[in-house]
């Protein structure tokens, strides 16, 4: 794969991310660590070191952005049955335009819809522009999600967090994680995003399949953070006997929590539970040395929007989730 482009990214050439070195990608990689910590609060060094790893034995997919031989930008996607991911893009700040962005977003999603086999493309791309996408709407059927990145800060060990509700105390009983759970929590999940703009975005939330992996890479595997199970829990409903909601949360970084999972099913919504589950766990996390907590948020998801504002989450950043699906037939 290679391609030249015109005038605002002139000089710049995309080429397959397998021509590419982990040496190469080094000066890149230092970077992008750096702008994960300083603008997301999170530790990107381990995921890095991975990369550099897979780029050295030529078993990553993908695009790089050269200048002149240097590499300026990269971007990786992974296939997994009939699905694409495109796991991370990253243009250094001295070469980052909208232009050179969109580039490299282009030759990945390219790369991906040409293969006949895949149905669905998805990605979420914390350090992108969410502009990048929107040429790609009509004609390759994209579609951009608004998504934000909200943060609460635990900075005062003795400040009072916000009282839980009193009805959702009476009503649930919460217990700590247990990983025999692991398949009554992904049918709460299934149960929870039917039909929600979630689903839409990740579709593993669709199925109680998809949920099962979703909640084992976050509770086995690193990239979402190291699993905190001592702030994770889940809610139960005496009356029935069966799981209500679910709270999952992890380090992203020594000293920054994240909520990787906060649902709960129809039937409890709107009981207070979801409010009384989140301060448990802000609680957990600063009692586990949390100086700061992130967590993911669909934009259009009015009502968690309001509940984390509620809570005393604010605004950090601004991106987008990619979808696209191929055409029926």
């Amino acid at each position: 794969m290679a391609a030249r482009v015109g005038a605002l990214t002139e000089g710049l050439e995309v080429v397959d991310l397998r021509r590419i070195s982990g040496r190469q990608l080094d000066p890149l990689l230092l970077e992008e660590t750096a702008e994960w910590k300083h603008e997301l609060h999170w530790d990107f060094a381990k995921s890095a070191e991975l990369v550099r790893q897979f780029t050295d034995t030529r078993a990553l997919t993908g695009a790089a952005l050269l200048d002149r031989g240097e590499v300026v930008g990269y971007g990786y996607s992974v296939v997994e049955d009939q699905k694409g991911l495109i796991g991370d893009l990253y243009v250094r700040r001295e070469w980052r335009t909208p232009d050179s962005m969109l580039l490299l977003f282009r030759a990945l999603l390219d790369g991906l819809t040409g293969l006949r086999t895949l149905r669905r493309i998805e990605s979420q791309l914390m350090l992108v522009d969410p502009r990048i996408g929107a040429e790609h709407r009509a004609s390759q059927a994209l579609k951009v999600y608004e998504r934000l990145l909200m943060s609460f800060d635990c900075f005062d060990r003795d400040a009072a967090l916000p009282a839980p509700k009193a009805g959702a105390r009476r009503r649930f009983h919460l217990e700590p994680w247990g990983d025999h759970l692991q398949e009554s929590v992904a049918v709460v999940i299934a149960m929870a995003y039917q039909d929600h703009i979630d689903s839409r975005i990740n579709d593993q939330y669709g199925t109680i399949a998809g949920a099962r992996r979703f909640v084992a890479n976050i509770v086995q595997f690193p990239g979402c953070g190291v699993f905190f199970r001592a702030g994770s829990f889940v809610a139960f409903d005496p009356a029935t006997g069966r799981l209500a909601g679910i709270l999952l949360v992890s380090f992203v970084s020594s000293d920054v929590g994240h909520i990787t999972q906060l649902c709960v099913t129809p039937e409890a919504q709107r009981s207070g539970l979801g409010y009384e589950m989140l301060l448990k766990g802000l609680a957990a996390l600063r009692a586990g040395g949390a100086k700061k907590v992130t967590l993911t948020v669909t934009a259009g998801n009015t009502g968690a929007v309001d509940l984390y504002r509620r809570c005393g989450f604010q605004v950090l950043r601004r991106f987008a989730a990619f979808v696209w699906d191929a055409p029926a037939g």
